[in-house]
């Protein structure tokens, strides 16, 4: 009796390592690839731009209050914007889209 147990014991736990085994193996080669430009391509389609108000409300206030946009002319923003660029790291396209927001609201 004790030989037939030890042996049900011996199977059962077989049979529970090798279920374990089966269900832990990895499935990565049963998925479809991808292409990297499609993962590209669906990124870019939902990146939400913000304005330029948003802007020049987060980059000029990170380091000092930020002036009125009446406070200067055009041509003063397009010269304040040049320098504010190299100081604030910001993009061309950053630094465009805040100026025209500031010349917009003087």
């Amino acid at each position: 009796m004790k030989i037939v147990f030890k042996l049900s014991i011996a199977l059962g736990l077989m049979v529970a390592f090798g279920l374990t085994v089966v269900a832990c193996s990895s499935t990565k080669d049963k998925y479809t690839n991808v292409p990297a430009d499609t993962v590209a391509e669906a990124s870019e389609e939902f990146k939400i731009e913000k304005s330029g108000a948003q802007l020049w409300g987060e980059t000029c206030n990170r380091c000092h209050i930020a002036p009125s946009p009446a406070d200067y002319n055009d041509t003063d923003w397009e010269t304040i914007s040049l320098h504010m660029r190299v100081r604030a790291n910001l993009t061309e396209h950053e630094s465009k889209k805040i100026e025209e927001f500031l010349k917009s609201a003087n």
